[in-house]
């Protein structure tokens, strides 16, 4: 689904990202791990074509990023709030994204509805616009917005951050409802190593760029990342 080959990323003389090979499968549910200044993020901008590559590419279905728009038919994605457009009410970009991909008033409704837990009275009716509501509640709208249209690879940039534990436990329930439809490849960051190995069957480590441990998640593996980390 996802191929990743001979990937660098330079500023400067400085190569913040090297990535020689790895391989996501489709229905498969990765997590990135990595502390501050590993390059998850600087991963995710280049699987959707946000930065360009120093050198390599990056496939998804066969199509390469960098070269082709046709990857964001079936991609879904929230990094931080400059996805957002923070002149809208949350219902305004609800809907300008569903008419992005094909759906209209109705079925955004329709959508949103099975997620009121998640929104916790907060965001919908509210005749808020996106950039007055709080950090929490905009990852929340941005993360809602980033599956309408049933997209078939889903990328998430460290959605537990800024949300309350009531919401992050909800949030995590959501996400492993979502990876448990193998027809959907999800790739999410986190600092949270106890959410993200719950949720993903697959764990990649990254360290100053570079891809240091790829682990098939199982009952050691939140230890063994502990343990990781706290050297």
């Amino acid at each position: 689904m996802i191929h990743t080959t001979e990937i660098t990323k330079k500023y400067g003389k400085t190569t913040v990202l090297t990535i020689d090979n790895l391989e996501i499968p489709k229905g498969q549910s990765l997590g990135l791990v990595g502390n501050n200044g590993a390059g998850k993020t600087t991963f995710f901008n280049l699987l959707l074509d946000l930065i360009k590559p120093t050198t390599g590419k990056i496939t998804t279905n066969g199509i390469q990023v960098n070269t082709s728009e046709d990857w964001k038919n079936f991609t879904g994605s929230f990094i931080d709030e400059s996805f957002l457009i923070g002149y809208l009410t949350p219902e305004e970009y609800f809907y300008f994204v569903g008419e992005l991909r094909g759906q209209n008033k109705a079925d955004i409704d329709a959508f949103v509805k099975q997620f009121e837990e998640i929104f916790n009275d907060e965001i919908l009716g509210k005749k808020k616009y996106l950039r007055d509501l709080s950090k929490g509640n905009q990852k929340k709208a941005g993360i809602i917005a980033a599956l309408i249209g049933n997209p078939e690879v889903v990328i998430l940039d460290e959605p537990f951050a800024n949300l309350d534990p009531t919401t992050q436990i909800r949030l995590k329930q959501m996400l492993k409802e979502l990876v448990e439809n193998k027809d959907i490849t999800v790739l999410i960051s986190s600092h949270d190593l106890g959410h993200v190995t719950e949720v993903c069957e697959r764990i990649v480590v990254l360290e100053k760029g570079i891809v240091i441990k790829d682990l098939k998640t199982s009952e050691a593996t939140l230890k063994e990342l502990e343990a990781h980390f706290a050297l």
